[in-house]
């Protein structure tokens, strides 16, 4: 992001973000690359949208049995409180990280997604 400083423009890293990896399904990736293409957005931004819904429901109906097994390495940036409240929910739930994750991009509302410049926004 971007700041005015004494009438000066500054580029900033944003504190709030923390960098992150995760194993999630290589097929769930390329759904979400698809997802960030077609409303112009990043795979993180994405993902987050869907962790807040996911959280704002607090019940999660997920069957163990039932996990990928194409899982990779996936690394994002994300809100550190947002993703603080998101392992407890996987604690409570008695799930992975992981399975929460993924159980999330059910909840992505796109209209309420972070457009791809965001990152690159003015704060004053």
């Amino acid at each position: 992001m971007w700041k005015i400083i004494n009438h000066k423009l500054i580029q900033t890293t944003d504190a709030s973000r923390i960098r992150y990896k995760t194993r999630i399904s290589a097929a769930l990736i390329e759904q979400l690359k698809q997802y960030a293409t077609e409303h112009n957005t990043h795979i993180g931004y994405l993902l987050e949208n869907g962790y807040l819904n996911l959280l704002q429901n607090e019940t999660i109906s997920y069957n163990k049995k039932n996990r990928p097994k194409d899982r990779v390495e996936f690394r994002t940036t994300c809100d550190e409180q947002l993703l603080t409240h998101l392992k407890d929910l996987a604690k409570q739930q008695q799930l992975n990280l992981n399975d929460v994750i993924e159980e999330s991009v059910k909840y992505i509302q796109f209209d309420q997604v972070k457009n791809a410049s965001w990152r690159y926004r003015v704060e004053l």
